[in-house]
């Protein structure tokens, strides 16, 4: 019979304070991960302990008998019926202001109060390790014992995306109370810092996507004015390898090694600042990218990136703002089916037209020189114009697309299948249906400009959205009929 050894943790207790039962899932998950830190340091320097070291993530649940009575308009921070829902939770240092808010509209819709207290789901001991830099994790066969006979691994069936998509099945009565299971957070945590080697705690609740290396270059000088200007409200800005300033002359430690997806973060104390996030071309980078930053649960995302214009009528330079999607990425098929639609988002669009006329200086009809509005066709194809066009183009004229890219539709999609909230405002660069073929030397003065002014509308919607309170933000399109009462 194999000895289990575990942390002497306390039993569940029942909070009516958000902040208290906070304070309790930090307690609990740090008692824990110390417990896994301590015994893993002491098992790679002498030996394999006896019996199997387990520590469990904490949880929050709620068993409520009644309806919540709601203010109608909010569309989360509240169960859809009577029952007992729990989440397991990890980092709660990291996600404290999002699970006071969440736990505080739980409590306020039901006023039955929350129960913390240890899980019945082990935390894996390369997740429990992770934020301790003097413990690395040997690969299998490296330790003098077998990792997985004395310690919890990463485990595939608790590290999925079946809440988010709608295939979840409670295998009891429980129903899940948040869209990701801990362990998915963990997964994406440390996905996060490999891909964008940046630590997850840099993120900030408005994220941009680009394509583009130019606009990387446009953020940081921006954000070194920021820095200077007292009245701004950032705080700093973070380079690849959490290389940080504060102020606008300091210099950034260049990065040896360039990560998959370089990410840049202008902070703000409260988290309400912005990051942009290059994530290369094609749609495999934009879902990769996205699957990851989702657990973070940002307020909004927003593609601002290059495209090729379908109409004759369009110029290098122009901009279209996508009210519709054309899926033919495919990299999103298996989780989010192409025949689900993909809406347009009402505050993310105004926000995104206003901050155009803002930079440009147009309003009303006189907006449509440099803007489209319309469908965005996302391929995964980068050289589609090699093949036979008959199929492509007819499909394009048909969905009345007016651009094409690789990852719009993807971070669209993946914005809706998450409940984040998505936009995007794209660039021409080129027009391959109309012979202009994306080849150096074509940029026009026009061009050029346009582009300077494209991530500077990115940040001033992203501005316009910072204003709004989220509950606003978050619409009821992204969430179904039966949905998890934390965002």
């Amino acid at each position: 019979m194999t000895i289990i050894k575990t942390p002497n943790t306390p039993k569940p207790e029942r909070f009516t304070d958000a902040a208290a039962a906070v304070d309790r899932l930090e307690a609990l998950y740090t008692q824990a991960t110390e417990f896994l830190c301590k015994t893993f340091a002491a098992a790679l320097t002498e030996g394999a302990p006896e019996g199997r070291m387990r520590a469990f993530y904490p949880e929050v649940r709620i068993t409520t008998t009644s309806y919540a009575k709601i203010d109608t308009r909010l569309s989360f921070g509240h169960v859809s019926s009577p029952g007992t829902y729990a989440a397991t939770i990890t980092r709660p240092d990291l996600f404290r202001h999002y699970l006071i808010q969440q736990i505080g509209l739980l409590l306020e819709h039901h006023g039955c109060g929350v129960s913390v207290g240890a899980s019945d789901t082990p935390i894996p001991v390369h997740f429990a390790v992770a934020n301790d830099a003097s413990i690395t994790v040997p690969q299998e066969g490296a330790a003098d014992f077998t990792l997985r006979d004395v310690f919890d691994v990463p485990d595939l069936s608790t590290t999925n995306d079946d809440i988010v998509n709608g295939t979840y099945v409670s295998p009891d009565d429980t129903q899940p109370l948040a869209p990701f299971t801990a362990q998915r957070v963990d997964y994406s945590l440390a996905r996060l810092s490999h891909y964008t080697a940046t630590d997850a705690r840099h993120f900030q609740n408005h994220v941009l996507f680009t394509n583009y290396q130019f606009y990387v270059s446009e953020f940081e000088n921006y954000a070194r004015k920021m820095l200077d200007d007292p009245n701004s409200g950032y705080t700093s800005f973070v380079s690849t390898n959490n290389a940080t300033i504060t102020k606008g002359d300091q210099t950034l430690e260049a990065s040896e090694k360039m990560p998959q997806m370089p990410t840049y973060h202008l902070t703000r104390a409260d988290g309400s600042g912005i990051t942009l996030v290059n994530i290369g071309v094609g749609p495999s980078n934009a879902k990769t990218a996205t699957d990851h930053i989702a657990v973070l649960r940002p307020h909004a995302w927003l593609m601002v990136g290059h495209c090729a214009g379908l109409r004759n009528s369009q110029a290098l330079g122009d901009f279209v703002l996508a009210h519709a999607y054309l899926r033919e990425d495919h990299v999103l098929d298996d989780d989010l089916p192409v025949w689900v639609p993909i809406p347009a988002l009402a505050e993310i669009q105004i926000a995104l037209e206003q901050a155009v006329a803002q930079v440009t200086k147009l309003e009303g009809y006189e907006l449509k020189r440099v803007m489209r509005t319309g469908t965005v066709a996302t391929i995964d194809n980068r050289n589609w114009e090699l093949r036979d066009q008959s199929g492509p183009v007819q499909r394009l004229s048909q969905s009345r697309a007016v651009a094409l890219d690789m990852e719009s539709a993807t971070i669209a999609a993946n914005g809706y299948r998450f409940r984040v909230p998505y936009g995007t405002l794209l660039c021409v660069s080129d027009k391959p249906l109309h012979g202009e073929l994306k080849l150096p030397g074509m940029a026009s003065d026009f061009y050029k400009t346009q582009v300077a002014s494209h991530l500077m509308i990115g940040i001033r919607a992203m501005e316009h959205l910072r204003e709004m309170p989220l509950e606003r933000i978050q619409s009821r399109k992204l969430r179904s009929f039966e949905e998890t009462a934390f965002l």
